[in-house]
Order: structure tokens, then C-alpha cells, then sequence
């Protein structure tokens, strides 16, 4: 079996609707994926509609944004929860309210500088999506200030730009703490990818197995072979599953669908650590 447990759709910063993701997945040969949208659940009846049709399995997923106490971006991939879980739901309701006041503030800043209004951010999103860098990345791109997005996150949307803003997120403890009260299964994306910023040390990682983190994504395309080797070793030491997906986000990024993939064994064991009710669908 061909599994990604990465992706995202439209309903977060993906290009595709939830059901063309599911059908690229289809096509691209996988026989599962999971659909992991940022802080949102809004794609999964559309995904599971597709995935009935594609003949295609889906995994249930999201993306937590969480936040260290010394500020380094942490995300934490869910899967199988309960996405009616009261204190999670506030969690995510509160991430989305304060990326959209972050995302206006930073628009206004660059709007100093650069042609681009908040109009044009609303434009590159569809309906209900969480909006984010992404979408400010789309606008600048279709304004001609950058050529890409990965050009627009290196120069002016990174964490060390003076155009960024910080946004509320939830401690990745805390993360962990949500998802597995919610009755899901929590896995550390990318953990050691310090292209993407700074990178937890591995007390923090600790400290999340504690809370019950089930694994890390090691096989992730952000990772180099010492960061590989460095969250196998850890995954190792500490129990966890080691996970691999693409993190696709369709047109937005380079990465592709079933570039990095897990095992089948280890969905057979989040499958088994779920609690919460929600299956994995299958055609």
C-alpha cells in the first residue's frame, strides 16, 4: 500500500478542492491519504464523498498550529479525533480568529511598500478557508511583486521579516493534550526541519511523548539526511511511530503527492490508538 498522511486542500492553503485533492491522490497511484488542513476540519465530507468514488482510503486529519513558550512554530499533525471535541473546537476557533486579525495586520504593513490590499488576500481564497502567509504569498504573486510563493516566504513573509506578525496558537503540549482528549492520534510534523525556522530541542519532543504524542514524520522533503536521522533515532528512543507524507499543497508548493509515504503497519497502529468513533473511510 501507498500512504500519505500529509496534504491539504483548499479549505486551509492548498489549491485543490478537498475532492480533486482526493482524486490527485487516486491518480497518483496512493492508496491512501489523509487530508490535514490547517486548524480545520471543513474539507473532510467533500474528501470522503471523493474517496468513496475514487475507490481511494482517507485518514481524517488536521494541521494544529501550536507555539513554544519561546516562540518556535510547532505543528502538530491529528488523526481520528472527535472534531466536535468542545476544548478543541475553542482551540481552533481561537487559532482562525486570530490568523485572520494577523493576517490583515501584516497586509497593512506591506501594503507600505508593495501593491497588494486585503481584497487581493481574500480573492486567492475560496469560501470558509483559514486565511494565512499562503494567501498573502498567492496575492503577492498575483500582484507581480514575487514570482512564486516559496519566493515570497523567503524574502517577505518569513518569521524574521519586519513584515511578520505572530499569531495565537496553543502550547504543543497542549496540542497534544487536545487531540488525544478528543479521542485522536497526534504525530509531530516535520520535527526537525530548520530550513522552515527554528527547531525544538528534544525535551520539547520529551515532553510531548509524555502527553501522548504517538509519532514523528521523519521522512518529510524539509528534512536533511542528519534531520532524518536525528528524529529516527529519537522516534526510536522514545517509542513513537515514524511517519512519511508529502505535505502537498497542489500548485502552492513543490512537493508531490506520495513523495514520501508510511507504512502500512503504522496506519494499522494509529488506526488502533484511535479512541474517538472516527474511521478511517474506505471505498
Amino acid at each position: 500500500m501507498r500512504i500519505d498522511l500529509h496534504t491539504h486542500s483548499f479549505a486551509s492553503d492548498g489549491t485543490e478542492s478537498p475532492g480533486d485533492l482526493v482524486r490527485a491522490a487516486a491518480t497518483a497511484g496512493l492508496d491512501a491519504v489523509a487530508l490535514t488542513d490547517h486548524d480545520t476540519t471543513q474539507g473532510w465530507a467533500e474528501a470522503a464523498r471523493a474517496a468513496r468514488e475514487a475507490g481511494i482510503a482517507l485518514v481524517p486529519g488536521i494541521e494544529v498550529s501550536t507555539r513554544t513558550d519561546d516562540g518556535i512554530s510547532v505543528h502538530v499533525l491529528g488523526y481520528l479525533f472527535d472534531p466536535a471535541e468542545p476544548a478543541l473546537l475553542a482551540e481552533l476557533d481561537a487559532s482562525r480568529e486570530s490568523r485572520v486579525g494577523r493576517a490583515r495586520t501584516m497586509v497593512d504593513r506591506l501594503a507600505q511598500d508593495y501593491p497588494i490590499t486585503w481584497d487581493d488576500v481574500l480573492a486567492q481564497a475560496s469560501e470558509g478557508a483559514t486565511i494565512g502567509r499562503p494567501h498573502i504569498a498567492d496575492a503577492l504573486v498575483a500582484n507581480g511583486v514575487v514570482p512564486d510563493r516559496s519566493a515570497a516566504f523567503a524574502d517577505l513573509l518569513h518569521s524574521r521579516s519586519r513584515y511578520h506578525v505572530p499569531h495565537y496558537a496553543p502550547h504543543p503540549v497542549e496540542a497534544v493534550r487536545l487531540l488525544r482528549r478528543a479521542g485522536g492520534v497526534a504525530v509531530m510534523a516535520h520535527p526537525f526541519a530548520a530550513q522552515r525556522g527554528r527547531v525544538v530541542a528534544d525535551p520539547v519532543v520529551e515532553e510531548m511523548a509524555a502527553a501522548g504524542l504517538a509519532g514523528l514524520e521523519a521522512n518529510h522533503r524539509d528534512h536533511d539526511e542528519p534531520a532524518r536521522s536525528h528524529a529516527l533515532d529519537l522516534a526510536n528512543r522514545l517509542g513513537l511511530l515514524v511517519t512519511g507524507s508529502s505535505d502537498y499543497h497542489g500548485t502552492g508548493k513543490p512537493n508531490r503527492l506520495g513523495e514520501n509515504l508510511t507504512e502500512p503497519a503504522v496506519l494499522e497502529q494509529i488506526e488502533a490508538l484511535a479512541s474517538s468513533g472516527t474511521s478511517i473511510v474506505r471505498p
